[in-house]
Parts: C-alpha cells; structure tokens; sequence
C-alpha cells in the first residue's frame, strides 16, 4: 500500500519524505517509510502538515517514542509551518504494505 500524498509543494513533500526515510523502527532495519507506516501525507498552501501513520504492532516498544520522533523531526523543516500526526490501526500494518526496497532488504523476496 503506498501512500496517499496531497500537496501542491512537491519540493517541499519531497523533503518531507526524505525526512521521514531517516526515521527507522528499531526493530527493524528498514526506514519506516519503505516499511508502508506512513498512510497519508497532505501538505496544504499554508505548509501545515498532516501525518496519518500505522506501527507494525499496537503492542510496538516505540509505540509512544516513535511517533513523537517522527514529528519532531518534521516540525523541524525549514518550510513546514505545522505538524498533525494522527497515529491509526486500521487498516492494520502487514508485510503486503512494505516497498520492494524494504522485502527486499528484509528477505522476502
């Protein structure tokens, strides 16, 4: 499942993306970007940034810690005026959701 961006910035989402590819689950040797945590990404006119994102598990050890990272790191690029990150469990995380970067560094494929 990859995911679902809005914006009109595409300069700006793409640094927000390149961003979001240097936050890993510590699990995990794979960016949770190419791991299909991040659901949507929408950047409106003004730079406001909405995050919707998943973890692998309700139960994740980060659960609290990674979330907060990830907008931290966000609200902290030049050009980002705002951060909502809305953390979600449905639909639930699955290996399906990984890039072929991420199957492929893990195994699966």
């Amino acid at each position: 499942m990859a995911a679902i961006i809005i914006t009109k910035n595409t300069e700006l989402m793409q640094r927000i993306i390149d961003e979001i590819k240097t936050v890993f689950d510590p699990e995990i040797p794979v960016d949770i970007w190419e791991l299909g945590l991040i659901y949507e990404l929408n950047l409106n006119e003004s730079n406001d940034l909405s995050v919707v994102m998943t973890l692998t598990s309700p139960n994740c050890p980060v659960a609290e810690s990674l979330p907060a990272d990830l907008k931290n790191k966000l609200q902290l690029l030049p050009g980002v005026n705002s951060v909502d990150l809305k953390l979600t469990f449905e639909p639930s995380w699955e290996k399906g959701m990984m890039s072929e970067v991420a199957q492929l560094e893990l195994g699966f494929m």
